[in-house]
């Protein structure tokens, strides 16, 4: 028995990205959980589920409780999800199953954090026996994934300065996107490092904000009238529990086994892809994940991205609203809301004619991925 397709993203809603000082994660999700809520058209208390990913840089115990409570809800099913930056494309899929076993009939997913205005020390924080040699925070990891991909698949900075370039070329067209100013090639190549070969623009954005969705099967969005329904055609789910330093391959993660999966369940190959929503906490994880997608070969993501290809007028558009690069720096859910937007054909880098949207979500140091296919 098939899912694809039995269940809808039905709203929605955001706050604004950036900095929100003196605000609580906890009411950053019940901004957005209100607003997703209006778009759907579905008053609260028709919600019988909710499903937080936790806040990065504040963890907190029975943190879906103090959710709920805030926004005045009672549920019969809930809680936080810890998967770093995959868990709201994964909390979406729970949701799924659980209203197709009829155990729930409609679903929130929502997320937010204040790393910007509150504690970021959780991104500067050491890394196990490691730190006793410098390896503090979350950039060297990813500096030596892209290094090992330069040096065993020849991969130029150039290849990765097409993520970035076409990410903020689409931010700076999104009136709501934190980072606005387009970005050359020029620019890129003459950045100095952070650290080696990683430099600013390689790297996500901080900020602090709210994002959340509003699940429910088709039929009930049917009876709901909900006016704009996003299919749910197909997600999956790949991991690994090796740090960096003990894996045997650098350059392949387990994106490899979540997007078949997914676009298995949805019956699509990736030549079939319409446009792409890749998380980009930095360049060198979106342009692997292209090549894990199988939308090339490995190895090959520098000619695949060359001349312009990830750009809206490109042969596969990528990250419309601008990613963790250039929109906002919230791990995971705005790649979900352009996916949305992409399949409403509302959004402001709107794909001509696209039926389809592969969205990629990660955490940690490549070590958890979840992939969502939406269709129209």
């Amino acid at each position: 028995m098939t899912l694809s397709g039995k269940c809808v993203i039905a709203g929605i809603g955001a706050t604004a990205f950036g900095k929100h000082p003196g605000r609580s994660s906890v009411s950053l999700n019940v901004e957005a959980i209100r607003a997703a809520l209006a778009d759907a058209g579905v008053e609260k208390g028709q919600v019988d589920a909710l499903f937080v990913k936790p806040p990065t840089s504040d963890f907190q115990m029975l943190y879906t409780v103090k959710v709920a409570s805030a926004l005045g809800i009672r549920t019969r099913m809930g809680g936080a999800w810890d998967q770093g930056g995959a868990a709201n494309a994964t909390l979406i899929s729970i949701a799924c199953m659980a209203i197709e076993a009829g155990q729930i009939d409609v679903a929130v997913v929502s997320f937010a954090d204040t790393p910007r205005t509150g504690n970021a020390a959780v991104y500067a924080r050491p890394r196990g026996d490691d730190s006793l040699y410098g390896w503090f925070g979350t950039l060297p990891g990813y500096a030596m994934i892209m290094q090992r991909h330069m040096g065993v698949h020849g991969t130029p900075r150039e290849a990765l300065g097409e993520i970035a370039v076409a990410a903020r070329r689409h931010g700076a067209a999104n009136p709501k996107a934190q980072v606005r100013n387009p970005l050359s090639m020029e620019d890129y190549m003459a950045a100095d490092p952070l650290v080696a070969p990683l430099t600013r623009d390689d790297c996500t954005l901080i900020s602090d904000g709210g994002g959340a969705v509003v699940v429910m099967s088709a039929r009930r969005a049917a009876e709901l009238g909900v006016p704009a329904p996003v299919p749910i055609l197909g997600w999956g789910y790949g991991q690994t529990y090796e740090e960096v330093t003990y894996r045997a391959d650098l350059t392949t993660t387990m994106a490899t086994v979540s997007g078949a999966t997914a676009l298995g369940m949805a019956g699509l190959t990736p030549e079939r892809v319409e446009c792409v929503q890749l998380y980009d906490c930095f360049t060198i994880a979106a342009l692997m994940t292209l090549e894990d997608y199988g939308f090339c070969k490995k190895g090959q993501a520098a000619d695949f991205v060359k001349d312009g290809a990830l750009q809206l007028d490109g042969a596969l558009p990528f990250n419309t609203s601008g990613g963790l690069l250039s929109e906002t720096g919230m791990p995971g859910m705005q790649l979900i809301h352009e996916g949305v937007r992409q399949m409403r054909g509302t959004s402001v880098n709107q794909v001509r004619g696209a039926r389809n949207v592969v969205i990629s979500n990660q955490g940690g140091v490549m070590q958890t991925h979840s992939t969502l296919v939406l269709g129209q």
